[in-house]
Order: structure tokens, then sequence, then C-alpha cells
């Protein structure tokens, strides 16, 4: 299983960026993904989840109405949209996929700065 996060970066507060979550290794199209982020100096938080067809997501209450989590069942890729982005929401964001209880992969994370 190999998760492979990108779209990170350096925007000013109100910007937007969207990351990438590309996958392999299993069976992405039937497979619920979600994101979580860890800021500096706190544990690691989830964000999202979205269902193996896209059909339902779930988000934090910091980031509902800001954050659209979507993917693409062709690509194996998950996405996050991320508007309105605020200096809170800076933090190395991972992309997660649980084969089952107590098996759990990780990307290695991208890095958004919200920052003027």
């Amino acid at each position: 299983v190999q998760l492979v996060e990108s779209g990170g970066g350096l925007v000013q507060p109100g910007g937007s960026l969207r990351l990438s979550c590309a996958a392999s290794g299993f069976t992405f199209s039937s497979s619920t993904m979600h994101w979580y982020r860890q800021a500096p100096g706190s544990t690691r938080e989830w964000v999202a989840t979205i269902t193996s067809s896209g059909s339902t997501t779930n988000y934090a209450d910091s980031v509902k109405g800001r954050f659209t989590a979507s993917r693409d069942n062709g690509k194996n890729t998950v996405y996050l949209q991320m508007v309105s982005l605020k200096p809170e929401d800076t933090a190395v964001y991972y992309c997660n996929f649980v084969k089952r209880r107590g098996l759990e992969y990780w990307g290695k994370g991208t890095l958004v700065t919200v920052s003027s």
C-alpha cells in the first residue's frame, strides 16, 4: 500500500489549495478514505472522510463548509479542496486508509502553511 500526498504550500489567509493523495496497492474504488492533519505541537486530528463511491462525506466541525473531499476512482486519487483558509489550518495533511481494525496506512503528508 502506498499513499502519496501532494499540493501543499504557502497560502495567504482566505486563500485556497487543493490537496491530492495518490493511492496504490489496494482496491481503492472499494475503500473509504480519510484526511487528517497535524499542526505543530499538536496531536493528529481527523479532518474528513469520503466513502468508496464518494457519495457520502463527513467533516470535522472546524473545517465544515470550507473543505470538500472528493475522489476519482479512475485515477486512484482522493482530493481535499480547501477554501477560506485560516492560519489555524496550518498543518501537515495526511491521507489514511484503514484496511481493517488495527491495520491502517498513512502517507508521508504534505505541509500547508497559511500565513501573510
